[in-house]
């Protein structure tokens, strides 16, 4: 007789078992945490299979000693929730969280001794779990050296694993790489594998706060260890009194698409901290930006300065003509000239280039009704950022400036502060101290109704839903490095950031090249690996509550049948779905629009890419609304597309559909497709 798992739980608690469970509302995930192995495990399985062997949990400490050893279940209690809430802007307005809770409490007599908890939480997707340490005698002050957290992947000789390496000078903008699970050394997270039985999984993180960032280190074969990203003293995390961990994740699907459509990341954090967030604008813009990245203008002032009064007026005039919220300004401030890599001491963020007029701007930007979208590059000096920040995002409120892209552009490791006592200090991106800093200037950007767009960022946890003002953020290769990385982003890229990078959250990629052809065509060259098409498609499948229209006016002016879908798209959805794709090969989203500033609510669009390789999809349309028909706009790769000689070939038509059609989409090499089913 199959005992229900809340009298299972119940027993547990009473009985003080060695090992206790839970399980995921449908059953098919189940967690088994356990004190009869050298320290307190672990593991979770699926469909009855070990997807996480038994893995180890606790700390080690500077002073106290370790939570490991000797550490026994003296209490369990269990809970279960099914409720929703509401985005005020995102893939989807509800967020369902439904989940099965189980709360373990560990403890070891004094004098080596304590008490910790650790809260486990099932969804049908997956799972979180964090250490919750109590206020307790001699744990007032504590520095953790390491986290004992460990991710025993099962059967691992058989696992195919994408990742970048973490900890390394490019941050994590790197080119992803395909690799049996075995050599994947010291990782970023979210990392992505699939294991012998085809299952997907993905590790990551969630609430991330006061905390050292988390990357994977694999010790053994197959096991990988929490690595907390250190200060610049060697301690990875600064404690007083009681505290929290991020929650650990685990994300787990038949399919890959499984992933994508999981909301464990949002429903991990805590509920929006801001209260009325109504100033916070999901919307588009175009900018000062790739003109300076293919090197027809500069940030340092001089005759090629791109932020001119008069250039920034020019572009004002475009969106306003072609329906776009604001135009991004990179370069205005004092601080751009010489090697600005190095000027993070000298710039200024309150102080302008003669030839930049901001009072001037505000005006007719108001006139035109488009925004400045303002930018702070601090080139990695935090300290001389910190200092000006308060004057700054108030001379951007006056401006009526209610968004700003911030910049960290530094090496990995490399981020200047300055300490109490006048010494230069040099900190990871990811570790706890920038962790607090990147939230500081959240935080603080919100007493002024501004929103942040994060670039060299720490990594999305999903800390939109405390902080809606944290609009979006960097965090991988985007498309800058089509015109000057070494090498440019792969055909492969794209479908590969949707399953890794982009289940942490949104992500600012710029998308919208049309003009492949700057430095020449064919495969060799910096230029975007892509077809027109696919530039299209960026903006339904890497979702961004902002999205840019990132290349030159004059080249979408050359172009203004492809464009029109670029003016059409919103970026705040009703609804979105992963319909199907394969990590690193190919991706198709479904996403319905938002009734939000000009939007009717009641039209879909759909967004393919493929890699390297032309592939034809079909793709049943039983998302649609089922009692409408709907003008499917279809912007699609032609006959004789593809992406190294001839990007530009691209077919525009309509055609009438509605939920019970099947669309076959006939993808070009590193092709893709854009739709938009208008509501008729």
């Amino acid at each position: 007789m199959r005992l229900p798992l809340l009298l299972v739980l119940t027993l547990s608690s009473a009985c003080f078992a060695k090992d206790t469970t839970i399980q995921s509302p449908n059953g098919k995930i189940k967690i088994t945490v356990s004190d009869t192995h050298s320290t307190p495990s672990y593991k979770i399985s699926f469909n009855d299979k070990e997807v996480i062997q038994n893995s180890s949990l606790g700390f080690n400490f500077k002073q106290q000693a370790s939570f490991a050893e000797g550490f026994k279940i003296t209490k369990t209690s269990n809970n279960q929730v099914n409720s929703q809430w509401q985005q005020p802007w995102g893939e989807r307005q509800t967020i369902i969280d439904k989940h099965n809770e189980l709360t373990v409490t560990f403890n070891k007599p004094a004098p080596h001794g304590g008490t910790y908890i650790v809260r486990f939480k099932a969804f049908n997707s997956g799972v979180g779990f964090r250490y919750e340490v109590p206020k307790q005698t001699g744990f007032e002050s504590i520095e953790i050296t390491k986290e004992l957290t460990e991710f025993a992947i099962a059967n691992a000789d058989k696992a195919t694993a994408w990742w970048i390496p973490a900890r390394g000078w490019n941050r994590y903008e790197y080119v992803y790489n395909t690799t049996p699970l075995q050599q994947a050394g010291l990782v970023h997270t979210p990392f992505t594998f699939k294991n012998a039985d085809g299952v997907h999984v993905s590790i990551h993180e969630a609430a991330l706060v006061d905390y050292a960032g988390m990357v994977l280190n694999q010790r053994r074969p197959g096991t990988f260890q929490a690595d907390l990203t250190p200060w610049s003293d060697g301690i990875a995390v600064k404690k007083h009194g009681a505290f929290n961990t991020p929650w650990r994740t685990i994300q787990i699907g038949e399919k890959a698409v499984d992933l994508i459509n999981s909301d464990i990341i949002l429903n991990l954090n805590e509920p929006n901290k801001l209260g009325d967030v109504s100033w916070v604008k999901p919307g588009k813009y175009v900018g000062i930006w790739w003109g300076m990245h293919i090197n027809e203008t500069t940030w340092g002032s001089g005759e090629k300065h791109g932020a001119t009064t008069q250039n920034t007026k020019y572009y004002m005039d475009f969106a306003a003509k072609y329906g776009f919220d604001g135009v991004l300004v990179e370069g205005w401030n004092i601080g751009w000239d010489g090697d600005w890599f190095f000027n993070g001491d000298v710039f200024s963020f309150t102080k302008p280039y003669n030839d930049f007029d901001i009072d001037e701007l505000t005006r007719y930007g108001k006139q035109k009704g488009v925004q400045l979208i303002g930018h702070h590059e601090t080139s990695g000096n935090v300290s001389n950022y910190r200092n000006q920040m308060n004057d700054a995002y108030a001379l951007y409120e006056k401006a009526n400036v209610s968004q700003v892209k911030t910049g960290y552009v530094a090496d990995g490791g490399n981020i200047k502060r300055i300490d109490d006592n006048g010494i230069a200090r040099h900190e990871w991106h990811d570790g706890q101290f920038m962790v607090n800093e990147y939230l500081h200037s959240v935080k603080l950007a919100a007493k002024h109704k501004i929103s942040i767009n994060t670039h060299e960022p720490i990594k999305d946890t999903g800390l939109r839903r405390t902080y809606p003002n944290w609009i979006a953020r960097e965090g991988a290769r985007g498309q800058e490095f089509n015109a000057w990385g070494t090498p440019p982003n792969p055909p492969e890229h794209i479908p590969m950031l949707t399953f890794t990078r982009m289940l942490a959250g949104p992500m600012d990629f710029t998308p919208g090249i049309f003009d492949m052809g700057f430095n020449g065509l064919g495969a060799e060259t910096n230029r975007p690996q892509t077809t027109l098409a696919k530039q299209l498609a960026l903006y339904v499948v890497m979702y961004s509550p902002i999205q840019m229209a990132a290349d030159l006016p004059r080249n979408y002016l050359a172009k203004p049948e492809a464009f029109q879908f670029i003016q059409d798209v919103p970026t705040d959805w009703q609804h979105s779905i992963a319909l199907a794709g394969e990590v690193g090969d190919y991706i198709v989203f479904a996403r319905k629009e938002r009734k939000r500033d000009g939007y009717s609510g009641n039209d879909w669009y759909l967004g393919a890419v493929t890699d390297e390789h032309a592939r034809t999809v079909d793709i049943k349309l039983d998302f649609l609304d089922g009692d409408k028909v709907f003008e499917a706009q279809i912007y699609r790769d032609g006959k004789n597309a593809e992406w190294k000689n001839n990007p530009y070939d691209i077919r525009i038509e309509q055609r009438i559909v509605s939920a019970k059609d099947t669309i076959s989409l006939k993808l070009a090499t590193s092709g893709g497709t854009a739709i938009r089913f208008k509501a008729l």
